[in-house]
C-alpha cells in the first residue's frame, strides 16, 4: 500500500486511539488540536509527529494528502467542507454531519474534488462482523428475520449530543448492511435524566419493506459495558458480543421453531463458538487501512459518504420520533407536531404572541400577547416577555426574569438568574405612564449576570459583560466590563467571555480561548481584529473545551 501523509484533527477521547493506529500504519504526519494538555501528552508519544492548533496550516499543507476528523460532531461538517475544498481526502467519524441537507453538500463536493469521503463506522472491518456476514450471505442462519443490537455503558456522557447520536450510529450502519435496504418505518423514544433536552437512554423500533425487523438500545447509564448483536434467522441465530475473548466474541445458535398442531415450539441445539482468531486484525487499524487503500485505488469505500449519509437519515427520523414522542399525552403530541417551538405544560402563550421555531419555554413562564420571540432562544422557569418586547436569535433567559415592554433584545444575549430590568425610570403606583415606556437596547452577545440591575433608556454595547449584582443606568460600550453600584467599567470582556489584559507593544490583547486579537482602536472603543461584531461565530470556536478557572 502507498504510504500517504496524513493529519489528524482533534485527538481527544477517540482520536487518541486513531493516532496511534496511524502511527502504527508510519503514516501520521501532524496532529490538530487546541488542547495544550493534548499536545503536551502525544508528544512524547509520537516524538516524529508535527502538532499545532491551527486546522487552516493543515489545510495550506501541500504535503498533506488526507485529512481524519475526530473532532466534536458539531464541528464535522464545516471542517470536512473546509478540507475537501483544500483538495484533501477526508476521514469523518460518525455521524458524518448532523444534518442530512450537509452531508449532501459533502457527497458532492467530494465528487466534484475527486476525493474520497469516508465515515468512520468501524463495526463493518471488524473480523467477527466480517465473519458474520459472510455466514448470512451462505444462508447458514436461513431467511433474516429479527436483529436486535445493545450498546450500554457507563459513560461516555457527552452534553454536544444525546445517546442516539453518539452510540447508534454504528447500529444502525450495520443494521442498514444486513437487511440491504432502508426501512419503512421508525419509531424511536427517549429518556432524559441528568439534562432536560438531552436523551440518556433511547430505543429504537426500525421495520423494512422485505419484513425484517430490528430494535436498537443504547444507554450511558448502565453499570457495565455490553455491545451485543443478534441476528435471527429461520434456521438459527448468530451473536456477537464484542467484550468477549476474541474467538468467543462471535457465537451460532441453530436454534428453530417447528410448529406443532398449530403451535410454535422452540427447538435448542448445542451453540458452537465462531473461530476468528485467524483472520483478527484491529478494527479501527483495519478501518484506517480501508480509507487509505480507498485512497490508493480511487475506489469507493464500504463505508462511504453515501453510505454515512443512509444511515443520517434514520437518525434525522429517531430524532424527530423522540421529539415527537410524549407517551400517554396525545393532546399535546398533536400540539407537539403543529408548534415549531416547545413550551412546557405550565407554560402560558397567549394568542397572538410570535415564537421562533427551536425555542424553549420552560415552567410558570409567560409569553404576552404582541412579544416576537426569535429562534432556538431558550427562556427557564417564571420568565415573563411583555407585549411589544422584541428579542432575536439564541437568547438563553435564566429562571426569573421579568423583560418589559421597551426592550429590544439582539441576537445572543444571556440574562442571568433573577436580574431586574425597568422600562419607567420613575414609577409611581398613582400616575399611569403606560404609553411613555422607554426604550432599552440589548446588544448582540450582551451578557446580564445574576441580580444585575439595568435601568431603562440605555443601551448595552455588543458583547459587554455586566456583573453580577451590578446596577448600570448608562450607556455600556461595547465589551466593556462593568461592575459595581452603580456600575463602573473595570476592563474589557472578549467575545468569549473573559477579560482582556496585557497588551503588547502595539495595544493588542489576545483571548486566552478563542485566539481572537483585540484592540482599543480609541479611548473608550475596543474592536475585534480577526471577526466582525456582527458576523456570527464560526463553528469551530462555538464549542467550549475548558471552564474559565483552566484559562486562567
Amino acid at each position: 500500500m502507498k504510504a500517504s501523509k496524513t493529519a489528524l484533527i482533534g485527538a481527544g477521547y477517540w482520536g487518541k486511539n486513531i493516532a496511534r493506529s496511524l502511527h502504527e500504519l508510519g503514516v501520521l504526519n501532524t496532529i490538530c488540536d487546541s488542547s495544550d494538555d493534548v499536545k503536551t501528552n502525544l508528544k512524547k508519544q509520537y516524538p516524529d509527529v508535527s502538532f499545532t492548533g491551527d486546522f487552516n496550516s493543515v489545510l495550506a499543507d501541500k504535503g498533506i494528502e488526507a485529512v481524519f476528523i475526530a473532532s466534536p460532531a458539531v464541528m464535522h461538517f464545516e471542517q470536512a467542507r473546509k478540507a475537501l475544498s483544500a483538495g484533501k481526502h477526508v476521514f469523518v467519524e460518525k455521524p458524518l454531519s448532523l444534518k442530512v441537507e450537509d452531508a449532501e453538500e459533502l457527497i458532492k463536493l467530494a465528487e466534484a474534488q475527486k476525493k474520497i469521503l469516508f465515515v468512520g463506522h468501524i463495526l463493518h472491518y471488524h473480523p467477527a462482523v466480517i465473519k458474520m456476514k459472510k455466514i448470512i450471505a451462505e444462508g447458514t442462519i436461513g431467511k433474516l428475520q429479527y436483529i436486535y443490537s445493545n450498546r450500554l455503558n457507563l459513560g461516555k456522557i457527552r452534553t454536544e449530543e444525546n445517546i442516539l447520536w453518539s452510540f447508534a450510529p454504528h447500529d444502525i450502519s450495520i443494521i442498514l448492511s444486513l437487511i440491504g435496504e432502508e426501512p419503512s418505518y421508525i419509531d424511536c423514544s427517549g429518556n432524559n435524566f441528568l439534562h432536560p433536552d438531552i436523551s440518556d437512554i433511547t430505543m429504537t423500533n426500525l421495520k423494512f419493506p422485505t419484513g425484517v425487523g430490528a430494535h436498537i438500545f443504547v444507554s450511558w447509564l448502565n453499570p457495565v459495558k455490553e455491545q451485543k448483536l443478534i441476528v435471527t434467522g429461520s434456521k438459527g441465530m448468530l451473536v456477537f458480543e464484542d467484550t468477549k475473548a476474541t474467538d468467543e466474541k462471535l457465537v451460532f445458535y441453530p436454534h428453530t421453531i417447528e410448529w406443532k398442531n398449530g403451535i410454535p415450539v422452540p427447538q435448542k441445539a448445542d451453540p458452537s463458538f465462531i473461530k476468528i482468531s485467524d483472520i483478527w486484525e484491529e478494527p479501527l487499524k483495519a478501518e484506517c487501512s480501508a480509507f487509505l487503500k480507498a485512497i490508493e485505488t480511487g475506489k469507493e469505500p464500504l463505508t462511504s459518504g453515501k453510505e454515512g449519509l443512509k444511515v443520517l437519515k434514520v437518525l434525522k427520523a429517531c430524532q424527530t420520533s423522540i421529539e415527537l414522542h410524549v407517551k400517554n399525552k396525545p393532546d399535546t403530541k398533536d400540539k407537539m407536531k403543529t408548534l415549531p417551538y416547545f413550551a412546557h405544560e405550565t407554560a402560558y402563550v397567549d394568542e397572538g404572541a410570535s415564537i421562533g421555531k427551536g425555542t424553549k419555554i420552560w415552567h410558570f413562564s409567560h409569553i404576552y400577547k404582541g412579544a416576537i420571540i426569535g429562534e432556538n432562544c431558550i427562556l427557564g422557569q417564571n420568565v415573563s416577555i411583555a407585549d411589544g418586547v422584541k428579542m432575536g436569535n439564541n437568547i438563553k433567559i435564566q429562571n426569573n426574569v421579568s423583560i418589559y415592554t421597551g426592550a429590544i433584545v439582539e441576537d445572543d444575549v444571556f440574562f442571568g438568574p433573577s436580574c431586574v430590568l425597568t422600562n419607567v425610570t420613575n414609577p409611581r403606583s398613582q400616575v399611569l405612564r403606560h404609553s411613555l415606556y422607554e426604550k432599552t437596547i440589548f446588544k448582540r452577545g450582551t451578557t446580564i449576570g445574576a441580580n444585575a440591575t439595568v435601568v431603562c433608556g440605555i443601551t448595552l454595547g455588543r458583547y459587554s459583560f455586566i456583573a453580577a449584582g451590578a446596577v448600570v443606568a448608562k450607556d455600556v460600550p461595547d465589551y466593556a466590563m462593568m461592575v459595581g453600584v452603580p456600575a463602573k467599567q473595570k476592563g474589557w470582556m472578549s467575545r468569549h467571555g473573559h477579560l482582556l489584559k496585557n497588551p503588547d507593544k502595539d495595544g493588542i490583547m489576545t483571548c486566552p480561548e478563542s485566539g481572537y486579537k483585540y484592540k482599543e482602536v480609541k479611548p473608550g472603543v475596543l474592536k475585534c481584529l480577526d471577526l466582525d461584531e456582527e458576523a456570527p461565530l464560526p463553528e469551530d470556536k462555538k464549542l467550549g473545551k475548558k471552564t474559565y478557572d483552566e484559562f486562567k
